[in-house]
C-alpha cells in the first residue's frame, strides 16, 4: 500500500512539474493561429499539414482540462523541433489511470488527491478492450489508433452529437478507412433508415461491431459480438436463431453453419421483400443451396427464425413445443411431488426416542437401524449391471455434449467445447455416445424378449414382467395413501411401479431423442426429399426430451434409488448386483415369500461383497452421483439463461 501511495505522489509530482513548464497559452501562440501549418514534402514542397487548433473547441472537449505538455511530452523549449516531439500515448495514460483507481483506500470521492487526478484523465475501461482489439495491432499497416476515431484534440463523449464517435456519425468516421463497407452500408436498409430518423433508430457501425471490441471480421469472437449486438434490435429473431442448430453450432465455432451475415449480408442488408435480399422468396432457395447443395426445393420450408410462441406463423412448431412442454410439466409435477411426499413420509416414520433430564422431556427422531445378515440375494447378474454402466456413462456423455449445444452461450458450454477440441470433435463424441446409448437400450430389449420367449412359464403380466399391470395401479394408490398416513405401506413384488416408470421412460426417451437425433444427423441426405420444417420439429423434440431426461434421471431416479431416507446416501445394488437378504425381505416382501415358497430363494443366495469391493463400489457410485448432479446444475444454469422452448 505504501509503495502504491508513493508511486502515485511521484507520478502526480512529475506530471505537475512537466505541465507547469509550458502553459497552454504559450503553445497557442503558434497553434492558436488557424492557418498555422507545416509543409509535408522533403524540401518544403507538397501539401501542408495543418497544425492550427481551435482552442474554444478544445477547452469544451473531454480533455479540455489537460495541458498540452501532459500529452505531448519531451518538449524542452519553444518553439520545438519536430524530432523532439514524442508520440502521444493515449493507451498508457488511460490504463495507468485505471491502475491508480484500483489502489484500495485512494478510491474515495472525498479525496482531494483523487479528484485532482481524475479531473485530468478520464477513467475509461474500454481502453482495455481496444488494446486487445485488431485496431491496436501494430503489425497492421496504417491501422486505426485513438485519434483516428476520436480526433486528436476535439474528444467529446460518445453521446454528444459533436463527437465523431456519436452513433449517427460513426458510419462516416469508420468509412474513412472502410470505404467499401461504407458504400455498401449506404445502400442497405440500415443506412437508408439512418437518413430518415423520424421512422425510428437504425443500426450504425458501433451498434453491430461495438466501439472498441473490434476483432477479425471472420473470427469466432466477431460472430459472437455481432450476433449479440443484432439482438439489441432484433431480440426475438436472435433468440429464435440461437435455438436452432445453425445458431447453436455457429456460436460454438462450427464454420460450416450459417451466421447472420451469411444469409442477411453484413453491410448491404436488405429488407426481406427486396429483390436484392438473399432471403427473399426469389433468392431463398439459392441461398440455402450455398451450404446444402443437393437439397430439394422444399428446404425453403425450414424456419430459420421459427419459434414455438407464434401459432399463426409456425403452427407445427407451436403444437410440438406445447405438447412437449405439457409432457415435461406433467411428469415433473407428478414425480417431484411423489419424491417430496415420500421423503416427508419416510422422515416422519423414523423412530421417536425420548429422554428426560432435569425435569425436561426431549423428543428426537432417529433413523431405524437396518437389520443385516451374512447372506445376500442375487438381484442382478453381471451382464445387466454392465448394461447399466454403459447406459449411465453414455447418458452422462450425451447430457454433457448435448446440453452444451442446447445452451451454447453459457460460459460453461463455451469452455467445455473448447477444452474438448471444438465443435467438430464435440459432435463426434456426442454421436458416438448416442449410438452406444441406443445400442444398449434396444439391445437390452431384444435380449429380454429372446429370454422370455424361451421361458414357457413366463407370464407377460405376471410378477416378473416389467409390463404395467393392475397391481401397479393399486400399489401407487396405496403408496399415496401411506404418504398421507391414511393406510399401510403397500407390499411390492419384484418390480415396483416407479421402477417400471424408470424403465419405460428410458425407451420413450430413446425413441424420441434417438429418432430426432438421427433426423438431425442425417439431414444432408434427408434434405434431398424431406421438407425443411421436419428439422425444426426434430430439434424441438430432441432438446426438450433431453431436458426432461436430465431433470427426471438426476432428480427422481436418484431420489428413488439413493437419496430417500431409507436408501441414503447410496444404494449399491446395481453395482454389487445383490441385496442384503434382510433388506430384500423388507423392500420386496411378496417376491421374497414367492421365491421362498417355490424353493428358488436358496438358489439365488450369494456371499456378500468384500469390504474392499464395497469401498470401490461406493467410490464409483458417489462419482457417478456427483457427476450427474453437476450436470444437472449446469443444465439449470442454461435453463435460467435461455429457457426451454
Amino acid at each position: 500500500m505504501l509503495k502504491n501511495i508513493v508511486a502515485l505522489i511521484l507520478l502526480l509530482t512529475a506530471t505537475a512539474s512537466q505541465a507547469a513548464e509550458f502553459s497552454n497559452e504559450e503553445c497557442l501562440d503558434c497553434h492558436g493561429i488557424e492557418s498555422f501549418a507545416v509543409p509535408t514534402g522533403k524540401h518544403g514542397e507538397g501539401p501542408k499539414r495543418a497544425l492550427g487548433l481551435n482552442d474554444e473547441a478544445f477547452y469544451d472537449s473531454a480533455h479540455g482540462k489537460l495541458t498540452c505538455v501532459e500529452c505531448h511530452t519531451g518538449i524542452e523549449k519553444l518553439p520545438h523541433k519536430k524530432g523532439k516531439l514524442a508520440e502521444v500515448n493515449c493507451i498508457d495514460c488511460h490504463i495507468e489511470n485505471n491502475k491508480v483507481e484500483n489502489i484500495g483506500n485512494l478510491k474515495r470521492k472525498k479525496s482531494r488527491l483523487h479528484r485532482k487526478f481524475t479531473a485530468k484523465v478520464r477513467v475509461d475501461e474500454t481502453t482495455r478492450l481496444y488494446v486487445d482489439s485488431i485496431h491496436a495491432n501494430k503489425d497492421v499497416k496504417d491501422n486505426a489508433h485513438c485519434s483516428s476515431c476520436h480526433t486528436a484534440h476535439y474528444v467529446y463523449p460518445a453521446d454528444n452529437p459533436k463527437s465523431t464517435t456519436y452513433r449517427e456519425n460513426s458510419p462516416e468516421m469508420c468509412g474513412e478507412c472502410h470505404e467499401k463497407s461504407l458504400e455498401e452500408y449506404r445502400r442497405s436498409i440500415h443506412g437508408a433508415a439512418l437518413k430518415t430518423p423520424w421512422k425510428g433508430k437504425s443500426a450504425t457501425c458501433t451498434d453491430c461491431h461495438s466501439a472498441h471490441e473490434i476483432t477479425k471480421t471472420k473470427g469466432l469472437d466477431a460472430h459472437r459480438i455481432v450476433t449479440k449486438n443484432c439482438g439489441d434490435c432484433h431480440e426475438k429473431e436472435v433468440a429464435s436463431y440461437m435455438s436452432t442448430t445453425h445458431g447453436q453450432l455457429a456460436w460454438l465455432g462450427n464454420k460450416d453453419v450459417p451466421r447472420c451475415v451469411d444469409c442477411h449480408r453484413g453491410h448491404d442488408t436488405c429488407s426481406i421483400d427486396d429483390l436484392g435480399s438473399k432471403v427473399s422468396k426469389q433468392n431463398k432457395l439459392k441461398t440455402c443451396r450455398e451450404c446444402h447443395k443437393d437439397a430439394s426445393a422444399s428446404i425453403v420450408q425450414y424456419k430459420a427464425h421459427g419459434n414455438t410462441s407464434n401459432f399463426d406463423r409456425y403452427p407445427a412448431m407451436w403444437i410440438t413445443g406445447k405438447l412437449m412442454l405439457f409432457i415435461v410439466l406433467l411428469v415433473l409435477i407428478f414425480f417431484y411431488s411423489h419424491s417430496l411426499l415420500w421423503f416427508y413420509r419416510e422422515y416422519k416414520n423414523r423412530v421417536i426416542a425420548t429422554f428426560t433430564k432435569d425435569s425436561l422431556t426431549v423428543k428426537y427422531r432417529v433413523k431405524p437401524e437396518k437389520k443385516h445378515s451374512d447372506v445376500h440375494f442375487q438381484r442382478f447378474p453381471w451382464y445387466w449391471r454392465l448394461n447399466h454402466w454403459v447406459l449411465a456413462l453414455s447418458v452422462m456423455t450425451l447430457v454433457l455434449t448435448g446440453m452444451a449445444v442446447m445452451y451454447p452461450d453459457t460460459r460453461w458450454a463455451v469452455a467445455i467445447v473448447s477444452a474438448m477440441g471444438g465443435p467438430h470433435v464435440f459432435g463426434i463424441i456426442h454421436r458416438t455416445a448416442g449410438v452406444i446409448f441406443l445400442t444398449a437400450v434396444f439391445g437390452h430389449g431384444i435380449a429380454v424378449i429372446m429370454r422370455v420367449r424361451k421361458d414357457k412359464n413366463f407370464r407377460w403380466f405376471g410378477p416378473d414382467s416389467l409390463l404395467p399391470r393392475k397391481k401397479d395401479w393399486e400399489d401407487m394408490k396405496g403408496q399415496f395413501l401411506w404418504f398421507f398416513n391414511k393406510g399401510e405401506e403397500p407390499k411390492f413384488d419384484r418390480w415396483a411401479y416407479w421402477e417400471k416408470f424408470d424403465y419405460w421412460a428410458v425407451y420413450w426417451g430413446a425413441f424420441v431423442i434417438g429418432s430426432s437425433g438421427v433426423v438431425l444427423w442425417a439431414s444432408p441426405f434427408l434434405l434431398r426429399f424431406t421438407p425443411g420444417w421436419v428439422f425444426n420439429i426434430a430439434a424441438i423434440a430432441h432438446g426438450v426430451e433431453a431436458f426432461l431426461a436430465v431433470t427426471t434421471l438426476f432428480v427422481v431416479h436418484f431420489f428413488n434409488n439413493h437419496f430417500r431416507p431409507a436408501k441414503f446416501p447410496l444404494d449399491t445394488v446395481m453395482f454389487t448386483g445383490s441385496w442384503d437378504l434382510e433388506e430384500f425381505k423388507e423392500e420386496r416382501p411378496l417376491e421374497y415369500e414367492r421365491l421362498k415358497a417355490s424353493g428358488e430363494l436358496e438358489k439365488r443366495l450369494v456371499k456378500p461383497p468384500s469390504k474392499m469391493a464395497n469401498i470401490i463400489f461406493h467410490i464409483l457410485g458417489f462419482t457417478l452421483l456427483g457427476f450427474g448432479i453437476s450436470l444437472l446444475v449446469l443444465v439449470l444454469i442454461g435453463f435460467n439463461t435461455r429457457g426451454l422452448v
